[in-house]
């Protein structure tokens, strides 16, 4: 499966719509981008797509009844809870950062995302 990458100005357009809060944090994943509270993950960059992750099933509902909304994720494979916004957001900006103010709040009501131990190289003998 080939990973789609984002161009620099996906990536800046992704970047322009993260909240200034506290606690989130942009983070490289796979060439792509993803957006974290609290080690949790509450939006993704993937090529130019940019996906939100809504747990209640009103805001899935009501995202997913805009057109142009669909799955998000590489190829057939799209990852549960997240919906790709429309690419003609692009060109009304708030609309888009209206989501992914919603994704952080309901994300950031997740207990925080315990930072996985990173594995020591053993001494050579």
């Amino acid at each position: 499966m080939q990973m789609p990458r984002p161009t620099e100005a996906d990536k800046e357009f992704f970047r322009s719509l993260i909240p200034d809060a506290p606690g989130v944090h942009v983070k490289p994943m796979f060439g792509n981008l993803g957006a974290f509270v609290n080690g949790n993950m509450f939006a993704g960059l993937l090529g130019p797509s940019v996906g939100v992750r809504l747990l209640s099933k009103q805001a899935n509902d009501e995202l997913s009844s805009a057109d142009g909304v669909g799955p998000f994720g590489p190829g057939e494979k799209p990852m549960r809870e997240y919906l790709a916004l429309p690419d003609r957001w692009r060109d009304t900006p708030d609309q888009a950062r209206r989501w992914l103010e919603r994704a952080l709040a309901e994300v950031a009501e997740l207990p925080p995302k315990a930072p996985k131990a990173r594995k020591t190289a053993r001494p050579r003998v």
